[in-house]
């Protein structure tokens, strides 16, 4: 059975503009594609009945008051800039954006904490925090995302292996519930034991229970002083091998990434970015940050020694922004390189134990080359998220590349089970891995999800059809 919405229609758009503006209204054909689809279209392409710009929270409780008394679904947007098909309208109804509600707030000295609108950019919000002597630190690769939507998905990012995940900034969020209510999750506080923590619960749930509205975000004192390395080795392996060695130092990396030399040169070839180790078929970038030269100092000479003791050909050291932009530019054009270098991308975005890393890579590198498909894992190895990337060629069939990617996946979530993984660690399920969720969790497991949804959303209007569906 399909979900028993509204079709919009005339009155409906009327109301729309009524409480907030004909200029920030678009219906039907006067929608633009790109509203169709978030950065992954092979994840789903869904036209919405209705595109509304809003500015402020009161619009998006009228809207969504109106939305629950019509039975309407309501889809919130963002940048647009998701990887699991989450922020499409798969059955219709409104796509709600909240991109003109951008405002980032005066730094909060006092709490070290800085409050924005949903639709402020990352790179903004980092900005205006440099610009005040504090940091924040959550660095998802695409820097142009919303706050909304990092909150919204719980992103994660490189630094996550030091600092920890977009959950472990925010203080309190203000969101619209499904029915139009206005709500405020915990306050500027720093610990809270009053009542059930929702605040956590509405972070990462994909735009499945509320619609944010403004978010207060915890800062930190910015490091002084930070460094780069890039370790090359003969391979793949033995690349993955070194990431417990560097965990096991007594200095917390910052960030930890693994890059084969095949997905460098995609990324030179396509982006004419240069990286600056030709060294190595696969490399490991360690970025250490310090409150002191001298600490600094001590933590890239305990990992230069480990990595040397380990197999690697050579420690290369970037220890200006200058040298370590260089490095991180090839890295942060990894999706770009591969689209620019493939017919169509599959991604695996597993999570697993750190300990499992280097068993993980290894043996996924042999399923996706058993379905004969061109595979490049990469990512986030100091916490063990592993983007394993697949992708297709020119002369691959749409049956041939659909059948191939299906059956490698679900030996990869297996596989990530088996080692006490998670099937997403930062992109999470949307549209895209929602067939692979209830095997992976079981299904006791999926009726929690369902009675947490029916909580917020006895009417299932809010972005329908994510992380769980209720028509089968």
């Amino acid at each position: 059975m399909a979900y028993p919405y509204k079709k919009m229609d005339e009155a409906d758009f009327e109301y729309i503009r009524s409480v907030t503006a004909p200029d920030r209204v678009w219906t039907g054909g006067d929608i633009a594609r790109e509203y169709y689809r978030d950065e992954m279209p092979e994840y789903g392409i869904f036209p919405p009945e209705l595109y509304v710009e809003v500015i402020n929270k009161e619009e998006v409780s009228a809207i969504m008051a109106y939305a629950y008394k019509m039975n309407i679904p309501v889809v919130c947007r963002g940048a647009g800039t998701g990887l699991a098909g989450g922020a499409t309208c798969k059955y219709g109804g409104i796509m709600l954006s909240v991109m003109r509600m951008n405002k980032i707030f005066p730094v909060d000295h006092k709490n070290q904490t800085i409050t924005t609108e949903p639709g402020a950019l990352l790179l903004d919000i980092q900005a205006a925090a440099a610009a005040e002597g504090l940091f924040y630190p959550p660095d998802p690769g695409e820097k142009t995302a919303s706050i909304g939507g990092n909150v919204i998905t719980n992103a994660g990012g490189m630094k996550a292996v030091r600092y920890g995940l977009t959950r472990d900034f925010v203080r309190c969020i203000e969101a619209v519930l499904p029915d139009g209510s206005i709500m405020n999750f915990s306050s500027n506080v720093v610990k809270n034991t009053t009542g059930y923590a929702v605040k956590d619960l509405v972070i990462g749930s994909e735009g499945t229970l509320c619609i944010i509205t403004q978010i207060t975000l915890k800062l930190l004192p910015a490091p002084t002083c930070s460094a780069t390395l890039v370790m090359p080795f003969d391979s793949l392996e033995s690349c993955a091998d070194m990431v417990p060695k560097v965990l096991e130092l007594p200095f917390v990396p910052t960030a930890i990434e693994f890059l084969e030399r095949e997905l460098i040169d995609i990324v030179e070839k396509n982006l004419n970015r240069q990286f600056p180790v030709k060294q190595g078929e696969a490399v490991l970038i360690v970025m250490y940050d310090a409150s002191s030269q001298q600490e600094l100092d001590s933590a890239v000479a305990a990992a230069s020694e480990a990595a040397l003791a380990n197999g690697a050909y050579d420690c290369c050291i970037a220890d200006t922004p200058e040298r370590a932009a260089t490095v991180w530019s090839v890295r942060g054009g990894i999706l770009e390189g591969m689209k620019a270098d493939s017919v169509s991308q599959e991604e695996c975005d597993v999570v697993v134990p750190r300990s499992e890393i280097a068993g993980y890579v290894k043996a996924a590198k042999r399923i996706a080359l058993a379905h004969g498909i061109r595979v490049e894992p990469c990512g986030h190895c100091g916490d063990g998220n592993i983007h394993t990337e697949m992708l297709r060629d020119e002369g691959m069939s749409d049956e041939e590349w659909k059948t191939a990617t299906h059956a490698c996946l679900k030996e990869l979530y297996a596989l990530s089970k088996e080692l006490g993984g998670q099937l997403s660690g930062e992109h999470g399920i949307g549209n895209g891995r929602l067939e692979f969720l209830e095997e992976f969790v079981g299904p006791r497991m999926i009726q929690l999800y369902k009675s947490i949804k029916l909580a917020f959303d006895d009417k299932l209007i809010l972005n329908p059809g994510k992380i769980v569906e209720f028509n089968k």
